[in-house]
């Protein structure tokens, strides 16, 4: 009995000290959503000692969204604060660009704070109300106590009026109250608030939802069915799920396109016509692949710097190649292990890629580690000079991931892929370690499932800008890389017009605009003395070695410019099968490509 009574009394300790944790929490309405404000009240209670005597409390917003690496200075949007205690204004002034310091007296346990955020943006990253629906991005609507970033808050959801129904992974409490355990868990989950259509399916045990924001014609059987087709393929890359239920949110917009993933959930906007071709329909789908196997790739086979989080400043890594661009190579790949698309769609797809990349000057100047680190500063802020300075991380990252799962396949002879790397660091790194992996960690774990040193792999084509030898890794699935292009002599320009204009948007780099003077914004008058209707069609009448005389205007000035046409380097490749490619290259073949 004695220790039976001791115990009780333990346990009563431990619930009492836990339910005076310092605790927020958040009350969310929209009552007028036509003019596009959140309403936020945060009450703070249960403040813990430190905090009374200091007498003060500051709030913060977070300047970024995790999954898109850009500071967004979200407290921009913030109007009208205000801070009380038992009905009473207490003083509130903001110290830096996100954060509001709360004065009170010692004896306060609990205090509120309002204000209201104007969310006129619908983009993945950001917040958006109107009259036809709400959605939220905690990081750019709700502030937070860093010192209580690992307790537990709970919000309460008020729908404008006319709304019935709220998705988002957080837990649910009833009510249209939600749970989040802690900061990271808030800032990652998204929350669409309105009218929106649900789909639903079961996957292993798990529930998973389908929120369908916006007007759009599909098929809700078929949707369904692929959608699920989908994450079936992608959870057998690592070959088991980490979430109890997960939520996919999807706005049908005019023109969409993008996604961001979070823990157990996904925003992906897409054009809400493209349900309707079979091409649109496929990029659909390869979006939310993407996403859904960032659930693993990214949420918990991670970089170091991928969490835990500073919400306040950048968080710097070389490996968004491996994180973002990885998850691009298999967004396909799962598309084609789940057999919505075809063999020779999935190969003209990761064409799309090389010929992207190999077709932009930056790939020679900017390394794929270079671009993942300089992500913060150049990949969200592109201008006419980018293509000549840049690559995509993106792009180039699902390349190499194509790329190292050949040389995985060659060297082990088809027993292993770049699916034992996924599983590998999901189990070594997230289950046992519970931490993120650096550069010198993935390599080690690539080259333990290729069996092989790779250092000169990653210092020529990860660190540095080296073209990739692709018809050694093709040769491998008994396929040959070639340029469609290799013997044509057209003329070339270098100069790019968009909008359908004579205006120069962007010139690559040594091209004859480039290297003749021509700059970025000059408008062209003429050609030779005449005025140019179609600059493409009359490109069609020249030929390599012509010297143009081409005069544009140039901060209102006319000017001149001899230049000299020169063959288009531009490079079209196409895979072609090995003729006489043997059993042991046939049979790689089948296995690459889920035969």
């Amino acid at each position: 009995m004695k220790k039976l009574a001791f115990l009780l009394v333990g346990l009563f300790l431990t619930t009492s000290l836990f339910a005076q944790l310092p605790k927020i929490e958040y009350v969310i309405s929209m009552d007028e959503p036509h003019t596009h404000y959140f309403d936020i009240e945060v009450k703070a209670s249960h403040l813990d000692a430190k905090t009374k005597q200091q007498g003060f409390l500051d709030f913060k917003m977070a300047v970024w969204t995790p999954g898109s690496y850009l500071i967004r200075e979200y407290a921009k949007n913030v109007e009208a604060l205000k801070a009380s205690s038992a009905q009473k204004g207490l003083k509130s002034e903001k110290i830096n660009k996100n954060t509001w310091r709360v004065y009170f007296p010692t004896t306060t346990n609990e205090l509120t704070l309002n204000y209201k955020v104007y969310a006129n943006e619908l983009s993945v990253r950001t917040s958006f109300v109107d009259a036809s629906h709400g959605y939220m991005n905690p990081a750019s609507v709700l502030v937070y106590v860093n010192d209580w970033k690992n307790n537990p808050s709970t919000l309460q959801i008020k729908p404008y009026k006319t709304w019935s129904t709220i998705s988002t992974g957080l837990k649910a409490l009833g009510n249209n109250r939600f749970e989040a355990q802690n900061l990271d868990n808030l800032i990652d989950s998204p929350i669409e608030i309105g009218n929106q259509k649900i789909l639903s399916f079961n996957l292993k045990g798990i529930p998973h939802t389908v929120a369908m924001y916006g007007e759009a014609s599909f098929d809700d059987t078929k949707v369904t069915n692929d959608i699920q087709k989908v994450c079936e393929a992608a959870r057998s890359v690592v070959g088991e799920h980490p979430c109890k239920d997960y939520t996919f949110l999807i706005h049908n917009l005019a023109a969409g396109g993008g996604g961001l993933e979070h823990l157990n959930s996904t925003t992906c906007q897409v054009t809400r016509t493209a349900y309707q071709s079979a091409k649109g329909y496929q990029d659909i789908l390869s979006l939310i692949a993407h996403e859904y196997f960032h659930l693993w790739n990214v949420k918990r086979i991670r970089p170091k710097a991928l969490g835990p989080f500073d919400y306040e400043n950048e968080n710097y890594t070389h490996l968004l190649w491996f994180s973002e661009g990885c998850t691009s190579f298999y967004q396909n790949y799962i598309l084609r292990r789940a057999n919505l698309m075809t063999e020779q769609e999935y190969l003209t797809a990761y064409l799309e890629d090389v010929n992207f990349i190999e077709n932009q000057t930056g790939n020679q100047v900017q390394s794929v580690a270079e671009s993942s680190w300089d992500a913060w500063i150049k990949y969200y802020r592109p201008n006419e000079n980018s293509r000549n300075s840049t690559v995509s991380y993106y792009d180039k990252g699902a390349v190499l991931g194509g790329i190292l799962n050949l040389e995985i396949l060659r060297s082990t002879q088809g027993t292993k892929s770049l699916d034992d790397v996924m599983r590998y660091l999901y189990k070594e790194y997230y289950q046992k370690l519970g931490r993120g992996f650096s550069d010198e960690e993935l390599q080690k774990a690539v080259e333990f499932i290729a069996g092989k040193k790779l250092d000169t792999f990653f210092q020529k084509y990860i660190f540095g800008t080296e073209t990739i030898p692709y018809n050694e890794y093709f040769a491998s699935v008994g396929m040959t890389m070639v340029d469609k292009n290799a013997n044509t002599n057209t003329p070339y320009l270098g100069a790019e017009f968009r909008g359908g204009g004579l205006k120069i948007t962007s010139i690559q780099r040594n091209s004859p605009a480039y290297n003749d003077g021509l700059n970025y914004g000059d408008e062209i008058i003429s050609i030779d003395g005449a005025k140019i209707e179609d600059l493409a069609k009359f490109m069609t009448t020249k030929k390599v070695g012509d010297v143009l005389d081409i005069k544009v205007k140039r901060d209102g000035l006319e000017k001149s410019f001899k230049v000299t046409l020169t063959r288009n380097p531009k490079k079209d490749f196409a895979l072609e099968p090995i003729v006489g490619a043997t059993p042991t290259q046939l049979a790689l073949y089948k296995k690459w490509l889920f035969l």
